[in-house]
């Protein structure tokens, strides 16, 4: 493709994604390019990483645009980046050839208009802070009690492309082995700094191709999300209940923490997810997994309650600790989401504890930052349920050196630990107390 056919399949998309608002970017990614196989791989890559950081920075190129009088349409918002990355307004009109495969040619005003963002860039000193920061307006406060002072330095990071991730299943082979495997498909990993399943790819590449993870060696996972999963502590032999299973990433790491011994019960209220999960299960070699579909009025928990030696709840969350990976995530988070979500985790923790025996562990974990669905919650649940009690950190077993700390929360940020955004904690229903009714 041309610079100028780039261009427009990234206006192309950019217009897809804003026509389906409450769907995520990538999967209407996946699709444009499904239905485009004309776009060769290296194409694919340059219109992904030009519309990805438009979206980044999207709250800043629309404050632009709408500083010089034009509206926020995708044609304009792609030529207005450009020119906040440098371009100048001839090398824009150029490409807004109206030629084949080129983006139509702008208007008169819409031309003299953008001139007038020559030698500026992104930012700008008037730019409202949430504006400045790609944030909703009303996020912005709740970032503030969880940042303080390193904000600016934790958004920025945010902001960043996330590198891929890779946890090594160890029930087919070593962190060596994989990282070796990886090689031979010319792709440089590295070990994680805080997982012990973990390798690194500095930046996006196709892995699910190659014979690494087609033989279920390697599995995508963020560094976080492994660290979680970690911080259950389980052992071969253990009755382990994943309450919000999902696809299953982190059933398939407990399993493979457990050496396939023990049984695990993977639950969730979507059969589509919990479907997705079987060709996962099956290609890491996993067997010590059932899957529960949970449904209005059933009575599962109840029969099982304090069967369970370990119960993790990866919560229904904001997905704020997401947003490098998701940066449209933004624009379609809204108050009422936080509002509806705090009193449904708590609703799934009242539920999930029950389950957990005399002794045994409630994991709970979202991929938010925001305070309110974590501390806080946490703090909330430990009010309602005196037979439980935090776990600090120090007390987990196998948790990195220096994230084995005496604090009862474990905090991860892009900035500080290079995963994404998560907060995880352990509470221990009291050995003592009797089990749940």
């Amino acid at each position: 493709m041309t610079p100028s056919a780039r261009i427009a399949a990234a206006i192309e998309l950019l217009a897809a994604i804003d026509d389906a608002p409450r769907r995520p970017a990538d999967a209407t990614a996946n699709e444009f390019f499904r239905n485009r196989r004309y776009i060769g791989s290296g194409d694919r890559r340059a219109v992904s990483a030009r519309v990805w950081a438009l979206l980044r920075a999207r709250r800043r190129v629309t404050w632009w645009l709408d500083r010089i009088g034009l509206r926020d349409k995708p044609e304009l918002l792609v030529a207005a980046d450009l020119m906040l990355e440098g371009w100048t307004a001839e090398g824009v009109a150029q490409s807004y050839s109206g030629g084949q495969h080129a983006p139509p040619r702008l208007s008169g005003t819409e031309s003299k208009a953008l001139e007038r963002l020559s030698g500026h860039t992104m930012n700008h000193p008037e730019m409202p802070p949430a504006i400045r920061l790609e944030v909703p307006d009303w996020v912005l406060p709740h970032l503030e009690r969880r940042f303080g002072p390193r904000l600016e330095q934790e958004m920025a990071a945010m902001s960043e492309p996330a590198p891929l991730d890779l946890r090594v299943n160890i029930l087919k082979g070593t962190r060596d082995q994989a990282q070796a495997a990886l090689k031979l498909e010319n792709i440089d990993a590295t070990p994680t700094a805080y997982s012990p399943w973990g390798l690194r790819v500095p930046e996006r590449r196709l892995v699910t191709t190659g014979p690494a993870f087609q033989t279920g060696l390697v599995e995508i996972q963020d560094e976080g999300s492994q660290l979680v999963a970690a911080m259950a502590a389980v052992a071969p032999g253990m009755a382990v209940c994943d309450w919000c299973a999902g696809a299953g990433g982190k059933t398939l790491a407990l399993a493979m923490a457990m050496d396939n011994r023990g049984h695990i019960t993977a639950c969730d209220v979507s059969e589509h997810r919990l479907e997705g999960a079987v060709r996962r299960l099956r290609r890491a070699g996993v067997h010590n997994v059932e899957r529960h579909l949970v449904t209005p009025g059933d009575k599962w928990a109840k029969r099982r309650a304090g069967k369970f030696d370990r119960v993790l709840v990866d919560a229904p969350c904001t997905g704020t600790g997401t947003w490098r990976r998701n940066p449209d995530a933004r624009a379609r988070l809204a108050q009422l989401d936080l509002a509806e979500l705090v009193p449904k985790q708590a609703a799934i923790l009242d539920i999930a504890q029950r389950l957990v025996r005399p002794g045994g562990w409630l994991i709970y974990a979202t991929c938010s930052i925001l305070p309110e669905e974590n501390e806080e919650q946490m703090a909330a649940f430990l009010a309602a349920h005196p037979a439980f009690r935090p776990v600090p950190l120090n007390r987990i077993p196998g948790l990195a050196p220096s994230l084995a700390t005496d604090a009862p929360h474990l905090i991860l940020s892009p900035l500080q630990h290079g995963t994404d955004g998560f907060v995880a904690a352990v509470m221990e229903r009291i050995p003592d107390t009797p089990p749940p009714p």
